[in-house]
């Protein structure tokens, strides 16, 4: 059969026109996915710019949905389902983003970073811990192992708390040493509660040597010492703390006072406390010497100390001691002014943590309220 070269000829300008044609086809719904996409996204934005959280959601679903490939609008919707508190929608979205294959290394690490943090907003500390474990050697591993240093405090799993502040201090991520003590102590009194008096001492020491100006351990290893029937070791600890953290004194004074009558070194105590006093006028310190110069029979009138310290300050602290001791000239409302006096100045001798303002009658090395370690002075809030 003889080929004939004019039906290709023919053919070749259909060929032309057909391939011009889909070009123009593909390019028009191009444009038109594209015009859609930007305007439902920009919509979205102003929306959310509006705070209009409902229909900015509305909006990036939309721009989703006409391009599944457009991760910024994935993230950007993630972050208003976890602001918003739908913490199950959030999951969805960051997951499905961990899932394409398609993912650069960049966009899978903070996809991964944005999971942890859905599941520390949900609470879910378990799959958070998991998350974040995930991002060790990728950019966010600093913000992760602060993540997880917070859930091992909440959960307060001391070992792993341990650990993890080891590498945050080896990555120069500052200086975690007093925390680590806090950690140490932690444990110390679990042990001391099972029974285990030896290894919360060991512990003990350990965060001593760790922290050697906090006050916890020494404090902490001095009440160990002293039940131990060792006095004079425990006494011994604290002298080391007034010369090391003398501003932490006032919380080791009660534990001084009991020391030096089982020592009989109350004298010694004595002129330390009134020449820490001397320096540092403190409610707790006045409290001590008050109480030695009893027990030693120095013959010295406790209201003059009171009087002394309202010499330093204006104290209705002091003032209430004072003039509990005090003859009235109409002693028939006596108790019901003491009682008055004392009832004002009870708040007075709480003490207040400096980040959150939160009050309590007993000294906390973590606050209650915000979880913010070494937050309480180790002065009442009438000196503050």
């Amino acid at each position: 059969m003889e080929f004939d070269l004019s039906w290709i000829l023919l053919g070749l300008p259909l060929a032309f026109v057909l391939g011009w044609l889909a070009s123009r086809f593909d390019l028009r719904q191009l444009r038109d996915e594209n015009r859609r996409a930007p305007k439902a996204y920009f919509k979205g934005l102003n929306y959310l710019l509006n705070e209009q959280q409902d229909q900015a959601i509305d909006a990036f679903i939309e721009a989703v949905q006409n391009d599944p490939d457009t991760t910024e609008l994935h993230f950007a919707l993630g972050n208003l389902f976890r602001r918003r508190g739908e913490y199950n929608r959030a999951v969805r979205v960051h997951e499905h983003l961990l899932s394409r294959g398609d993912l650069g290394r960049a966009d899978r690490d903070r996809a991964q970073h944005a999971l942890a943090l859905d599941f520390l907003k949900a609470g879910l500390l378990d799959h958070a811990e998991d998350a974040l474990r995930r991002l060790e050697g990728t950019p966010f591993e600093a913000q992760a192992r602060v993540a997880l240093l917070a859930i091992y405090e909440r959960s307060r799993d001391w070992s792993q708390a341990m650990t993890i502040t080891q590498k945050m201090q080896d990555a120069h991520q500052g200086d975690f040493s007093a925390r680590q003590a806090h950690f140490l102590c932690e444990q110390a009194l679990g042990c001391s509660r099972q029974g285990n008096e030896a290894e919360a001492q060991k512990l003990l020491e350990q965060a001593v040597q760790t922290a050697p100006q906090a006050a916890r351990a020494r404090i902490e290893l001095a009440r160990l010492k002293q039940r131990g029937g060792k006095p004079q070791e425990a006494l011994d600890m604290l002298l080391e703390l007034a010369e090391l953290a003398p501003a932490s004194l006032p919380l080791a004074v009660p534990l001084m006072v009991e020391l030096a009558g089982q020592t009989g070194d109350g004298r010694k105590v004595y002129d330390l406390l009134r020449q820490r006093y001397d320096l540092m006028p403190s409610l707790d310190l006045m409290d001590g010497i008050v109480a030695l110069e009893a027990s030693l029979g120095l013959g010295a009138n406790s209201r003059e100390w009171y009087v002394r310290h309202l010499e330093h300050e204006p104290s209705l602290v002091a003032a209430a001691k004072w003039l509990s001791d005090e003859k009235l000239e109409n002693e028939e409302f006596h108790p019901q002014v003491q009682r008055a006096l004392d009832q004002a100045s009870k708040p007075l001798t709480r003490y207040r943590c400096a980040a959150c303002g939160f009050e309590a009658r007993q000294h906390f090395w973590q606050c209650p309220g915000c979880q913010t370690w070494d937050s309480y002075p180790a002065r009442r809030v009438e000196e503050l």
